[in-house]
């Protein structure tokens, strides 16, 4: 079992394509599509950030410069701004991340896989434990939670067991096709408990699957993963595939994983990236309603 340093790094890649999302990604990078009134990589990062992260390290590529200037200050706009009189405005300018979170970005020259992303911020991790977040994910907790709620779960569990944590939610058997599935042998799993990992399978026929527990892009891991990472064959695709390392990571030290009951939508695709944009505008309370009338002429609407 590790030493159980806090975590204070997070990894988000953010090298992607978004070719599942063309031709809107054409010019503009996924991670910066607002989902309701602020870029997809601006909630990530506030997820990470709520939950006492306080380094963000994007893994990035070229033509991504602006999701680095997202996060910088853009002088002109604020001073025409200050002289509109747009303060509200201003203050979400200003304050997309508070003065203590550091930013870094570090570029990853190749395609090879999510652990290759990793592998790119190894030295920025500097032998610590780490958050990984996927930034085309959304986890939107429940309205009468706190947004990071199950974030903060997946955090409290590697500080209470010291051991490698991946998020989980329960999706339809129809889909499981689709997903990263973990096994828990006969181990019942309750609501934001840490539980032991006996397995991971890559899309799963229905008849295969262990269960319906999907892996969903939230992970808080030791830094003996990226030794394990350094020295894996590529994998599917010849990339380096993080799935593998975990699987040699449970058989080492051990792997757990944490249920939510959030929303989990998936804004590399345009179905998801629509349902997220809707879920948040209905939680906010001033577009809420309107929402619901649209739905209700849309669905009235015989033309």
């Amino acid at each position: 079992m590790n030493s159980m340093k806090p975590v204070y790094k997070a990894v988000i890649p953010v090298a992607g394509l978004g070719t599942r999302m063309l031709p809107a990604t054409k010019a503009i990078p996924k991670e910066l599509l607002p989902i309701y009134d602020r870029p997809i990589i601006e909630h990530v990062v506030k997820e990470a950030i709520n939950c006492g992260i306080r380094e963000i390290i994007l893994v990035t590529r070229s033509g991504k410069e602006s999701i680095e200037n997202h996060f910088d200050a853009h002088y002109e706009l604020e001073h025409r701004l200050v002289k509109k009189g747009e303060n509200k405005i201003l203050e979400d300018i200003v304050k997309v991340v508070p003065d203590t979170i550091k930013i870094s970005s570090i570029r990853q020259a190749d395609a090879l896989g999510l652990g290759h992303a990793i592998l790119c911020a190894r030295h920025m991790i500097n032998d610590e434990p780490f958050a990984v977040l996927l930034p085309d994910v959304l986890v939107l907790d429940k309205k009468n939670r706190d947004k990071s709620f199950s974030f903060a779960h997946l955090v409290g569990a590697w500080n209470e067991t010291g051991l490698g944590q991946v998020m989980v939610e329960e999706v339809d058997f129809s889909k499981i096709e689709k997903y990263g599935i973990i096994d828990i042998a006969e181990n019942n799993i309750n609501l934001f408990d840490s539980t032991p990992i006996i397995n991971i399978i890559e899309k799963p026929s229905v008849q295969n699957a262990p269960s319906n527990l999907a892996v969903l892009g939230r992970y808080v891991l030791p830094p003996e993963v990226l030794d394990i990472l350094e020295n894996i064959s590529p994998g599917v695709g010849g990339e380096i595939q993080l799935t593998d390392a975990l699987l040699k990571l449970q058989i080492k030290e051990g792997l757990n994983a944490v249920m939510t009951d959030a929303s989990i939508f998936d804004c590399g695709n345009k179905l998801g990236y629509l349902s997220a944009n809707l879920a948040v505008g209905m939680q906010d309370p001033k577009s809420r309603a309107s929402i619901i009338a649209l739905f209700d002429k849309l669905t009235n609407d015989t033309i």
